[in-house]
């Protein structure tokens, strides 16, 4: 019996986080707006009711999708925390993860995605403010939450200067400004 003979076992969770996937994929190189069901069929190779089959509205399968996204960044996080948390000691290594991050188009642009979603649909606006707000928490034991929260905003910045410039800021520059957010004065 060929492979084509063989009865395929039906793969409801797999042909879902292909779906799943083919939805973040056309976030990340086209933004939210341009999610459809017919789009994320394409990319998934999976027949159009498939997709609404697993997510019954788009609004559903945007949310997903960019849940998944936060997800993928939130590890990103998770990698460079060590270094982050000795960014005093050690900025160069910090800046190094983060030259890293935003040279990571694919990363870069599902940050951006997060970003312009989370200012325009409120509802989802949580997961864009994870990675701000886990910096923050990461960095404010070492260098107080003033300061962090000036980092957190500074990266935000640098994110979406990344993506109209396709690069990021210079390494020497980043580090610069860095030392001068983790020194700088506060009111507390």
């Amino acid at each position: 019996m060929s492979e084509r003979d063989v009865p395929r076992r039906r793969d409801p969770e797999g042909r879902r986080r292909a779906i799943l996937a083919a939805a973040a994929e056309v976030i990340v190189e086209k933004g939210a707006a341009a999610l459809t069901h017919r789009a994320v069929a394409a990319r998934a190779g999976v027949p159009l009711g498939s997709t609404t089959q697993y997510f019954t509205s788009i609004d559903a399968l945007r949310e997903a999708a960019l849940e998944q996204l936060s997800n993928e960044i939130d590890r990103e996080l998770e990698g460079m925390e060590t270094h982050l948390r000795d960014l005093i000691n050690n900025p160069e290594r910090a800046v190094g993860d983060l030259v890293e991050y935003f040279n990571d188009k694919r990363v870069l642009h599902a940050d951006l995605a997060l970003i312009v979603t989370g200012i325009t649909d409120p509802r989802l606006r949580p997961l864009a403010l994870r990675w701000a707000d886990r910096l923050v928490e990461i960095l404010s034991p070492e260098i107080g939450r003033d300061r962090a929260i000036a980092i957190a905003i500074y990266l935000d910045g640098l994110s979406i200067h990344a993506g109209l410039h396709e690069s990021p800021f210079p390494h020497e520059e980043i580090l610069r400004v860095l030392r001068a957010l983790t020194t700088m004065p506060t009111g507390s």
